[in-house]
């Protein structure tokens, strides 16, 4: 009885625990929230906190956002387009590449994993002036291709897919062979479905990195009408004026789809991550 009792108090210390740590991780979100309903000159005026006048709050921002700011949903749908087209290539690729490296004995397959490894610990930044050129070679500057081609085998997404395909049932591929599977159908039709879980995990990742990544898009998009959000939100703070009520709401705005992304692959998500942070 006592045992019982005490793991009911630990229960409820653990869960109050949780409770106080959501609060503090939430909390920058929820003054973001706030801070995207109050006008131009109460955030002037005392700036991102809570001492402010209550009653100023109102959803002129917003207003403003779905009614008269037309670049914002050039922005946004420029976003939308480049995240969804690298997360499925992403995918597609990325994918086939770490499950060739895991369950497939060819000669060399364990210096290309290193090339992989390798080039995952160099950073973005030693790789953007080659990478730059090659797309002035290939007259892809200012463009969809521009910014998602160099995205679309991503390092740490085959290093992912490696290690949870290295857990794949390979017996299931012998089976498949002696029924007279191709190579191609027995990975569609069989192990792809099996790395559900990785491909859910993933997409999120690469829909986070993709709807957030400002440098390389800043590289290579030069027109307005190309611009990405984080992109076209910077160019809101100027040196003749910065629309911080427009910029917080249209910040809250980009929270959306990462929601939704993460609400429709939330499943996926811990059991993909686990499961493919322990095999190999």
């Amino acid at each position: 009885m006592k045992n019982k009792q005490k793991r009911k108090t630990l229960s409820w210390v653990a869960n109050i625990g949780m409770a106080i740590v959501c609060l503090i991780a939430l909390f920058p979100v929820i003054m973001l929230l706030i801070s995207s309903l109050r006008p131009s000159s109460e955030l002037m005026r005392t700036g991102i906190s809570l001492a402010f006048d209550w009653s100023t709050l109102n959803i002129d921002n917003y207003n403003y956002i779905f009614t008269q700011a037309a670049g914002y949903w050039t922005w946004y749908t420029n976003s939308l387009v480049i995240s969804a087209v690298t997360i499925v290539l992403s995918l597609f690729f990325s994918a086939m590449v770490g499950y060739a490296l895991a369950v497939y004995d060819f000669k060399g397959r364990n210096l290309f994993f290193t090339f992989v490894v390798f080039i995952l610990m160099v950073p973005f930044e030693i790789l953007m002036l080659p990478l730059f050129q090659m797309m002035i070679t290939a007259s892809l500057v200012d463009s969809y291709l521009g910014v998602i081609l160099p995205m679309v085998v991503a390092p740490i997404a085959v290093f992912f897919f490696r290690q949870y395909a290295l857990g794949l049932p390979v017996q299931l591929m012998d089976a498949a062979r002696i029924d007279g599977a191709t190579e191609y159908g027995i990975y569609f039709k069989i192990m792809l479905p099996l790395m559900g879980p990785s491909l859910g995990a993933m997409a999120i990742l690469q829909g986070l990195g993709s709807w957030n990544n400002f440098l390389w898009p800043l590289i290579v998009l030069r027109s307005n009408d190309m611009f990405t959000l984080p992109i076209g939100l910077a160019t809101l703070l100027t040196p003749y004026g910065n629309n911080y009520d427009v910029l917080i709401a249209g910040s809250v705005m980009t929270i959306v789809p990462i929601i939704i992304l993460f609400i429709f692959f939330q499943r996926y998500f811990v059991a993909g991550l686990t499961t493919g942070g322990v095999k190999g």
